[in-house]
């Protein structure tokens, strides 16, 4: 992934969560609202899952690493679905799966 060009490719606010989410370590989740505090919109948490939504670079920005408040997976659009997101974040040893 050339990490400039995607920069070029995305919304302002979509480059905030993704550099929000590069963040989060391997084996660690964060919460859409997490994430929307991290960038500074403590009420945007759905605006960060419409940005995740749009992710074209998953899993190299690692959207699979944000879930539900209420440590549920809720939606992955990359290929796979659930599945794949449930898969990541079970070979990274996140403990919430």
């Amino acid at each position: 992934m050339n990490k400039s060009n995607w920069k070029q490719q995305v919304t302002p606010f979509q480059r905030k969560v993704y550099e929000a989410i590069l963040k989060i370590p391997a084996g660690q989740t964060r919460s859409y609202a997490q994430v929307a505090r991290m960038i500074g919109k403590p009420n945007a948490a759905r605006a960060v899952g419409q940005a995740l939504k749009r992710n074209r670079w998953a899993p190299q920005i690692p959207c699979h690493r944000v879930i539900a408040s209420d440590g549920a997976l809720r939606g992955y659009s990359a290929p796979g679905g659930l599945k794949t997101k449930l898969r990541l974040l079970r070979r990274e040893g996140a403990k919430m799966v």
